[in-house]
């Protein structure tokens, strides 16, 4: 799955000490006042797992919960920013699906974006983190939440349907365009069925050849074809899977800038793409969003967001 560029933004500390970390974050938060900057200068500049080394360090030291003293001395935004970064990788996806279908109405963008966006040895963490979590399986909790097609791509999704391991095929690339141009393009209605086993089975490397036989068998891309042909959360889902498979960075690039977009901002979606990607490929998502918007994520950032919250986020972020 990875023919990207994958250049992560933050990187483990060569120099790490979990007891002298540990040690400062207790100084930054003991006494009258918290030291927000201290937090912010040790937290996102480690990897996740010597954050949880930290955690460790921090109870032995001083007996203390450091997640606890983190909530309490910590709020808003920031707050939101700084638990997200003290969880693991996958025990925080698991932590926002689990938002996503919490209380009244379900967030499918938030389903679409983590299921639809990952390999499968990603998404068998996330449904573990999940499972041990919230003592329920992802896929139980998900077929309560959501309905048809769409139901049915998420499910496949989650049992491992994507074949990541096999190479590409050209010959059955064009039997496979032109398979979904007869069920589409090609025919009155539109087989559903057709697109979503293809689109949850086949890796991205075999789709990207697909996607360029689509366009010779019937002159439009396959951006174009679905559009036209599908509407919803499924349009949503299979426009996700498309665009990761043309170009990943890109759909992150963008994913970030309609965050931003108009008025007020999506922090929740922020946080979680700046969070998630970090470790991972946050430095070449930043070098797309550049070469989109003729601007920074970092100036972007810094001029939708305030406070410790701002400071923390561009850390993570990088250099602009």
């Amino acid at each position: 799955m990875d023919f990207y560029l994958n250049e992560p933004s933050v990187r483990p500390d060569p120099s790490f000490n979990a007891l002298e970390d540990a040690k400062a974050l207790r100084a930054a938060m003991k006494g009258f006042g918290t030291d927000e900057a201290a937090i912010i200068a040790v937290l996102t500049k480690k990897a996740h797992f010597q954050r949880q080394e930290i955690i460790t360090a921090f109870k032995n030291e001083f007996g203390r919960d450091l997640i606890k003293d983190l909530k309490s001395e910590l709020g808003g935004k920031f707050e939101k920013l700084v638990l997200a970064l003290m969880e693991t990788p996958y025990d925080y996806l698991a932590h926002e699906l689990e938002s996503a279908m919490a209380g009244l109405g379900t967030n499918e963008d938030v389903l679409t974006e983590v299921l639809c966006t990952r390999s499968n040895q990603d998404i068998r963490l996330i449904c573990e983190a999940y499972q041990n979590k919230f003592g329920n399986s992802l896929e139980d909790s998900i077929k309560d939440e959501v309905s048809g097609e769409y139901k049915r791509l998420l499910v496949m999704l989650l049992n491992g349907a994507r074949d990541d391991t096999s190479g590409v095929n050209l010959e059955k690339a064009k039997e496979q365009a032109e398979k979904l141009y007869a069920a589409g393009e090609g025919c009155w209605g539109t087989d559903e069925e057709t697109f979503v086993v293809l689109l949850a089975h086949e890796s991205f490397q075999q789709l990207r050849i697909v996607f360029d036989e689509y366009r010779k068998v019937s002159g439009k891309t396959i951006e174009q074809a679905i559009k036209s042909e599908f509407s919803g959360d499924l349009l949503t889902a299979i426009e996700t899977i498309v665009r990761c498979v043309l170009n990943r960075n890109r759909y992150y690039a963008e994913k970030l800038e309609a965050a931003m977009k108009g008025f007020g901002t999506d922090d929740s979606t922020l946080i979680r793409i700046i969070v998630s990607r970090s470790e991972i490929d946050l430095g070449s998502i930043k070098k797309e969003y550049q070469d989109l918007y003729r601007k920074t994520l970092h100036d972007a950032v810094k001029k939708e967001t305030g406070g410790d919250y701002k400071v923390a986020l561009l850390a993570l972020i990088g250099d602009a």
